[in-house]
């Protein structure tokens, strides 16, 4: 019976073979990369230093720290937003630099993939 499909003598060709070595590789580099990431915090300030916001690389608060002049119980509004412009900016800060690091792991390959 004639087989169909499949490669002479049932191996993986050789850049078959080495494609798979190498996205092995860069699942193991991404998998540590992943985990050191985690352990990063970045932090943004806003108010010209008055709320200052810290974020983990798991997307994570970690700390929020606001200085007494900002706290004024007539303006709560003005708090709030600094809090939440400085969460926002060290979140961008996060992602910035999670995407930059991904982007020199894979080398670019983004959409250049065959499948």
């Amino acid at each position: 019976m004639a087989r169909h499909g499949g490669f002479p003598g049932g191996g993986i060709p050789g850049n078959m073979s080495n494609l798979m070595k190498q996205a092995q590789k860069m699942q193991r580099q991404m998998a540590e990369q992943a985990q050191e990431f985690e352990t990063k915090e970045f932090t943004a300030a806003a108010g010209g230093g008055a709320v200052s916001v810290t974020v983990s690389g798991k997307r994570e608060l970690t700390k929020v720290e606001i200085a007494p002049e900002a706290v004024d119980p007539d303006d709560v509004e003005l708090l709030q937003d600094m809090i939440m412009a400085a969460a926002n900016e060290a979140l961008r800060q996060m992602e910035a630099e999670n995407q930059a690091m991904m982007g020199k792991l894979t080398g670019g390959l983004g959409g250049s993939l065959p499948f």
